[in-house]
């Protein structure tokens, strides 16, 4: 049987899992593969475009995650399955540089926001700035729209705004970037083909290890976020400043949770009616209960 095969994705806790020995303590028989270090902070983005593309063109580890948004709708289009058994939670927000005029959510009307497309957060822009702007004034910007891309564009002075999650989150605070609004996003697990039922439990007990080790001394863990950043801003970060990042909260994803998301994207036409896909919940979602 082929080996369990665990990725990081721009969160602490497989880095902690590993380095604690948490997986080979379940008896996971896995392979630990660094490619988003490898890549330069690339990998989330290989489809081209978006997180909903690069499920469609399909990702190699046995449990994936994105946004709760995306995995929703390409779960109901067969791309993959929702796990249900927990969700994870990413602090996230809209930058502006310091001396930018911006100064409220509502200074951000037609102001250009760079997201990723069909990611967190592009959801997750409009889901806070809706409160204050009308829809037709909230000006999304795609290009260049992966995360440490955008990071860069603002960092450069590039960007007017952009929308930040985890590590380029923090790092857009310790360099004085001035955060106008929170926009924290929940993120859903996915499952790609027909893993075992108890690997996939011995992966999350691992994690949930881990996870208890972050909220404890999470100081101990934020050097791991050097991993997932390009090189050339290694010298300039200070994650002793940083926080835990994304939370992995083990509660169900419900059928409550997963049909309100769906009829959100629906009234925003994020997606084109064809492409929603069916909208069930029961052929949509895999439960391992992880307990």
């Amino acid at each position: 049987m082929a080996k369990f095969i665990v990725e990081p994705h721009f969160r602490l806790q497989e880095w902690v899992a590993e380095e604690k020995g948490y997986f080979r303590d379940q008896g996971l028989d896995y392979e630990f593969r660094e490619l988003i270090r490898s890549t330069e902070g690339q990998h989330h983005n290989k489809g081209g475009k978006g997180a909903f593309q690069s499920i469609e063109q399909g990702r190699e580890a046995n449990v994936s995650c994105a946004c709760h948004w995306t995995v929703n709708v390409a779960a109901s289009n067969g791309h993959t399955k929702l796990y249900s058994d927990l969700y994870s939670i990413a602090p996230s927000g809209i930058f502006v540089p310091a001396d930018s005029k911006v100064r409220t959510p509502a200074d951000l009307a037609h102001v250009p926001i760079s997201v990723g497309f069909q990611s967190g957060s592009h959801y997750s822009t409009i889901q806070a700035l809706e409160q204050y702007i009308p829809a037709e004034k909230i000006n999304l910007v795609f290009e260049d729209g992966m995360l440490f891309s955008r990071m860069e564009r603002l960092i450069d002075g590039r960007s007017e705004a952009a929308a930040l999650f985890s590590g380029p989150y923090y790092f857009a605070k310790q360099l004085g970037f001035r955060k106008i609004i929170d926009t924290t996003f929940m993120i859903a697990a996915m499952i790609k083909g027909s893993p075992e039922g108890e690997d996939v439990r011995r992966y999350f007990r691992a994690l949930r290890s881990a996870q208890r080790d972050i909220d404890l001394r999470p100081e101990r863990y934020t050097h791991y976020y050097k991993n997932e950043f390009p090189d050339r801003f290694h010298a300039m970060m200070d994650t002793r400043r940083w926080g835990p990042g994304e939370r992995i909260v083990f509660e169900p994803y419900t059928k409550e949770v997963f049909e309100e998301s769906f009829e959100w994207i629906a009234q925003h036409h994020i997606f084109a009616d064809d492409g929603m896909g069916s909208g069930q919940y029961d052929r949509s979602t895999i439960s391992f209960a992880t307990q």
